[in-house]
């Protein structure tokens, strides 16, 4: 593993980034890329960072919650994570995730695209404008059109049922629902609960990097009664076996970003390169 200098223009730059969720904590042929540790202005990442490439895309995978799951959700490191992805050039993330369904009509198994969100964390970290600097963040839809698009005909033309829109309600973790709570979120009109699409979502936003949520659903939640309740070691155990499904689905994605994919900004260039440019000063 080496430390990365990014500002060293001789270093090709990744296009895509790769978040891994609960039970994906590799992505590319070990022999075929490079294992790098990025400093950040915002203390550790998560994970070393390894870039590599499928099928001609340049590629940057980081497993969020640490190549052992040693971070529970409340305490994976979002900015200096989404910071090391943006300061390596990545212009797309491709975040995947378990999620409990809370519609009957999402059944455990299934892939999931979310087009909102409902924030329920507390106490994390959700700007990088957080001095003099302020910038007020358009977040109306939190996820870029263009990859969700991308990532529904991905999975369709894998095979798999994916529901193209939802709404993700994401708690604080890493306790599961109550029952009473796994209500109160279906009456707001969620459909699925997470417990780390945000910030992460909003800080990829304020620095003008794309992203794309690929939510895998692994139960159902509180559910209706004591047999439908989730369990971790279910939920651990339909990540295990879905764990070829869901790599196929993340390289399926990545390959089809385009070349020229470019998001819109939401936040002034200038702004953003300030922020990038604070890892000078590490």
């Amino acid at each position: 593993m080496t430390a990365l200098d990014t500002t060293d223009s001789s270093i090709p730059a990744p296009m895509v980034g790769v978040f891994g969720g609960s039970g994906l904590y590799s992505l590319l042929d070990r022999d075929r890329s490079e294992t790098v540790d990025v400093v950040t202005p915002y203390g550790p990442i998560s994970s070393p960072i390894t870039i590599g490439d499928l099928d001609g895309v340049r590629v940057a995978f980081l497993a969020r919650h640490g190549i052992a799951h040693t971070l529970p959700p409340h305490r994976v490191p979002y900015r200096a994570n989404v910071w090391a992805m943006a300061s390596l050039g990545v212009r797309a993330i491709v975040s995947s995730s378990a999620v409990g369904s809370l519609s009957p009509r999402i059944a455990p198994g299934t892939f999931v695209v979310p087009d909102q969100l409902i924030d329920r964390t507390s106490g994390r970290a959700d700007t990088f404008f957080d001095g003099a600097d302020v910038q007020h963040l358009p977040f109306s839809d939190p996820y870029c059109a263009q990859l969700r698009t991308i990532a529904t005909d991905a999975l369709a033309g894998l095979g798999e049922k994916v529901h193209p829109s939802a709404t993700s309600v994401v708690v604080q973790g890493p306790r599961f629902s109550t029952r009473a709570e796994s209500r109160w979120y279906r009456s707001l009109g969620a459909h699925i609960v997470n417990m780390t699409q945000y910030p992460e979502a909003a800080l990829a936003a304020e620095l003008n990097v794309g992203l794309v949520n690929v939510s895998f659903v692994t139960d159902s939640d509180a559910g209706d009664s004591a047999e439908d309740a989730v369990d971790p070691a279910v939920v651990l155990r339909r990540m295990a076996e879905a764990e070829q499904r869901i790599r196929s689905a993340i390289a399926a994605i990545a390959i089809a970003v385009p070349r020229d994919y470019a998001t819109p900004s939401r936040v002034p260039d200038d702004a953003v390169l300030r922020v990038l440019a604070a890892g000078a000063l590490v």
